[in-house]
């Protein structure tokens, strides 16, 4: 949390530009943009067949977690996100721990979402033009099957 300065210590919200990602056995990766990070419960309509009222109840019903897409510079003899793909056979695959990890102005963790089961979904390369000049991005799809986010201690 930033303080201004002043004798009050006004609080105020974190930047969302200093952040990493750690994919478990010591694999810390750097990225430009991480998103998806989202939760949705179902809604289940039910009516009571006595009910008096014209219309249903909304409960809630199983959670949903969206892919989360990730996109990274490409780098010369970096091939962590093929290599991970190249693991996925008929429904194996080597699932991780994937965090995803705010960091404050000092590189502490404030905030972190964890994502239980995760694996690799789709991968695309970066597209190549002769007259571009932009650096070269890939982006991988990660389906996982819970999200938990802690605060920083």
């Amino acid at each position: 949390m930033a303080d201004e300065g002043s004798k009050e210590g006004a609080t105020w919200p974190m930047p969302k530009f200093h952040f990493e990602v750690d994919f478990g056995d010591g694999i810390l990766l750097a990225f430009s943009e991480v998103s998806g990070m989202d939760v949705e419960n179902q809604i289940i309509e039910y009516r009571k067949s006595n009910s008096p009222q014209f219309s249903t109840e909304k409960m809630p019903g199983i959670v949903k977690y969206g892919n989360i897409t990730m996109k990274r510079g490409v780098f010369v003899n970096d091939n962590t996100f093929w290599d991970w793909h190249k693991e996925i056979t008929m429904n194996i695959i080597k699932r991780r721990t994937v965090l995803i990890k705010l960091l404050d102005e000092k590189g502490k963790v404030t905030m972190q979402w964890q994502l239980d089961n995760a694996w690799p979904t789709k991968i695309t390369s970066t597209d190549l033009k002769s007259d571009g000049n932009e650096v070269a991005v890939d982006t991988i799809e990660i389906a996982h099957e819970k999200l938990t986010i802690t605060n920083g201690k």
